[in-house]
């Protein structure tokens, strides 16, 4: 009988560690990963190829929003918490051995609990449980989820044991309910386990009128019949918003969570969720079962010398900037991070990681839409004060360093922002379509006979436009067969044609920021008001006359 998708079945190897060994559930899982290795599952796949910045700007605008899902990098806290995970979810397994009869104990226990009514009935001692949990808090933006569920993507969901005819969860991710119930989310967690093995809990207990302790003690027993890893609970600041529920009930629910299901505990949330756990000592404790993450925004560090390469040492933020610079599909692409521009950036993202890389996006769109075809300080804070307008207090707090605005501020959602990226993909569509809208040679279609004619004869399209022109307005009499041989000896030599050469086409000052980055009409259109003879540099653009004097002098 064929397995579900999402199913793989067991392949078992040796875990290296003895008090793994013999466990089914355990050997199961995939190897534990050196740092390289994890590094190299965990990091977005990306195609770039350097010829897309020449296509047209409405697939370029595609290319440079699967950014948003497909980058990643990943930082030293990323590290750490796969490493938490990686043992709270083998170390959860070790009480649960689906060979030596421990999980079966720990069923027996559920059911008695269930039966009596009594949550903390543990008559059955023996089915010790080795459950840990974990507390991750950070900002909206800094990365939370998306690590989550990039490091719970290194595990198969749903492993079948054939040999004990035994279904494994190795990781269930649930949210939060949007109003705060605890109920609802006991509720989300059945229908989640039914999404996933195509079952009917929720129908089985949801339907009833169950109390949360009750529900709680439901989790369990499905939690050991299904041998979950661990139990991701995201958003769960959302569990403030329902003022009916006090903070202690929701401190005793979650360290039954860990005592009465028996399985690792992840909760993960912006700081407003940060006191449900600080509130009382012992559920201080519990939260911090294995440690408690706060995950601030990225530091930009003060960049150090290596004494004995004399190299300077790569900071997190100097790398990421560095890795996510290189993918730029524009035609004048600067293809070195300027200071400047990395210290403006910073500024401006504060180190919040979803900031960072919308910020980044959206200036590569706009800058297409404008024509600039770079990214420059300008632009990026153009795009700050524009597009950015939604997170601006969040990122002023950071800037301040209030932990109360911090906190008050910590959850704002970038819905507005992911909405402005379409409008700007739309922009660069409309301007493509108008383009195209405009015929070439107005529509004169011997012109554009003679000029497919000559195409076909691999003349260079850029050079033919300017010479079809000229030959219809000199020669307007002739045929396209008689207009070939004299298009040709002007292309062969033009300086026969200088004549009827159209004059360059003078750049308008409102155009000045699509020239090239040296010359200095877009320089000027990049300088602040006032301030062009400040932002030039010496020896460069203004010729150094103290320096100059120094040497010959």
């Amino acid at each position: 009988m064929p397995l579900p998708e999402n199913f793989v079945r067991a392949m078992y190897s040796d875990p290296q560690i003895e008090r793994y060994r013999g466990n089914p559930l355990i050997e199961a899982l995939p190897p534990i990963m050196n740092v390289p290795d994890l590094k190299a599952k965990l990091s977005g796949q990306i195609d770039f190829n350097p010829s897309e910045c020449f296509i047209n700007g409405r697939l370029r605008a595609h290319q440079i929003c699967s950014l948003l899902d497909e980058f990643f990098q990943p930082l030293s806290g990323h590290i750490q918490l796969e490493e938490k995970l990686s043992i709270m979810i083998r170390a959860g397994y070790v009480g649960r051995n689906l060979a030596d009869g421990n999980l079966n104990q720990h069923m027996q226990a559920g059911y008695e609990r269930i039966m009596s009514g009594e949550m903390d009935n543990f008559r059955f001692t023996q089915a010790k449980s080795t459950a840990r949990s974990l507390s991750l808090i950070g900002c909206s933006g800094s990365g939370k989820s998306i690590t989550i569920n990039r490091i719970l993507a290194t595990y198969p969901q749903v492993i079948y044991h054939q040999e004990y005819n035994f279904i494994q969860l190795t990781y269930l991710r649930i949210e939060c309910p949007s109003d705060g119930s605890l109920k609802s989310l006991c509720l989300n967690f059945f229908r989640e386990v039914d999404r996933t093995l195509h079952t009917n809990y929720e129908q089985k207990y949801g339907r009833k009128r169950h109390s949360p302790e009750v529900l709680l003690a439901l989790m369990g027993q499905v939690a050991t019949q299904r041998a979950i890893g661990v139990i991701v609970i995201d958003e769960i600041q959302r569990l403030n918003i329902r003022r009916t529920v006090s903070d202690e009930r929701m401190l005793e629910f979650f360290v039954a969570l860990v005592n009465v299901v028996g399985v690792p505990v992840v909760m993960v949330g912006t700081p407003k969720a940060r006191p449900i756990f600080e509130m009382e000592l012992q559920a201080g404790r519990r939260s911090a079962g294995f440690g408690s993450l706060f995950w601030e925004p990225m530091n930009k560090g003060l960049s150090k010398q290596d004494p004995k390469t004399g190299r300077i040492k790569r900071t997190e933020w100097r790398a990421f900037t560095d890795k996510l610079w290189q993918y730029q599909w524009l035609l004048k692409r600067e293809e070195v991070l300027s200071e400047e521009i990395r210290d403006c950036w910073f500024d401006l993202s504060q180190g919040v990681l979803d900031i960072v890389v919308k910020l980044f996006v959206l200036a590569q769109l706009r800058a297409i839409s404008t024509k600039i075809e770079r990214v420059t300080v300008q632009l990026l804070k153009k795009v700050y004060e524009q597009e950015l307008k939604p997170v601006h207090p969040m990122l002023d707090a950071l800037r301040k360093g209030d932990p109360d605005l911090i906190v008050k501020y910590s959850d704002l959602q970038l819905t507005s922002i992911d909405k402005r990226l379409l409008e700007l993909r739309q922009d660069i569509i409309t301007q493509q379509d108008r383009k195209k809208a405009k015929p070439l040679f107005e529509g004169n279609e011997n012109a554009l006979r003679l000029y497919n004619l000559l195409i076909a004869l691999e003349c260079d399209s850029k050079l033919l436009q300017p010479l079809v022109e000229n030959v219809f307005k000199a020669h307007p009499d002739l045929s396209v067969r008689d207009m070939i041989p004299i298009v040709l000896d002007w292309y062969k030599n033009p300086s026969k044609e200088e004549l009827n050469t159209p004059k360059a086409e003078k750049v308008r000052a409102s155009d000045w920021h699509t020239l090239p980055s040296e010359d200095l009409r877009f320089k000027f259109s990049q300088a602040e008001p006032g301030q062009f003879y400040e932002s030039l540099n010496k020896g460069e653009d203004l010729f150094d006359m103290v320096e100059w004097l120094k040497r010959v002098g």
